[in-house]
């Protein structure tokens, strides 16, 4: 795997488009029958929309790229496949809540989700719930899935202005540091009560990573580490 490169960023430009995937209509029966199998295994995922991007570029502190629409399971095969069409990006915003003892807050998801079992901040691939005016809105797009997630809403931290984009393989994540004014063991009690709440939780644990107190442009190795276990595949 191409190790990941980290692009720190003031300003997002994704704007929405309405572009035909050559890839997802010349393989549409093969794609069905890869999503029922998957279906078979995970019953409870679903083939709702989503957005994939295309054409980024970073140039002085600005990422610009374009988006298009296409359906839950032609992305999960492009992901399961090897990235086919090469020039398909998976771009997501993540929300890494940070406690006010410097500890990071991860979220380990459920069993009945596409991802099981893998470790991430708040996140999730856009969809069409994430678009305003023709842009993709990746700062309401953290806000939402974290509140999904966690139950966490946007007065419960304070968001950095800058974006951590990682870089790796077909994915970019966009990662904006939440900072939380409690410790992380407050944090993980209170989100953990809030699952309790849920018929079906996107999340079956809370975990708190320590040894990461400063998201620099670079990035500290554990950081890259996850980056390299985890993002690819998103």
């Amino acid at each position: 795997m191409t190790s990941p490169v980290i692009h720190r960023v003031a300003t997002l430009d994704l704007a929405v488009r309405p572009i035909a995937w050559p890839f997802a209509e010349e393989r549409r029966a093969e794609i069905a029958a890869h999503f029922a199998e998957k279906q078979r295994e995970r019953p409870k995922i679903w083939n709702g929309r989503v957005l994939l991007g295309r054409d980024a570029v970073f140039t002085d502190g600005h990422l610009a790229a374009t988006y298009f629409e296409t359906d839950f399971a032609s992305f999960l095969a492009w992901r399961d496949w090897g990235f086919p069409d090469p020039a398909v990006f998976n771009g997501f915003g993540m929300g890494a809540l940070c406690a006010s003892d410097g500890v990071f807050v991860m979220g380990e998801m459920a069993q009945h989700t596409a991802n099981a079992g893998r470790i991430y901040f708040p996140s999730g691939t856009p969809d069409l719930d994430d678009v305003r005016h023709g842009t993709l809105d990746i700062p309401g797009s953290v806000v939402r899935e974290t509140a999904e997630e966690t139950g966490l809403t946007a007065v419960d931290y304070r968001a950095e202005a800058d974006w951590h984009c990682v870089v790796t393989g077909h994915a970019i994540a966009m990662i904006q540091v939440l900072n939380l004014d409690m410790p992380g063991e407050a944090v993980r009690t209170r989100i953990e009560a809030n699952l309790a709440r849920e018929a079906e939780p996107e999340l079956s644990a809370i975990h708190l990573v320590r040894g990461m107190s400063d998201l620099t442009p670079s990035m500290p190795r554990f950081v890259t580490a996850f980056v390299e276990q985890q993002f690819a595949s998103r």
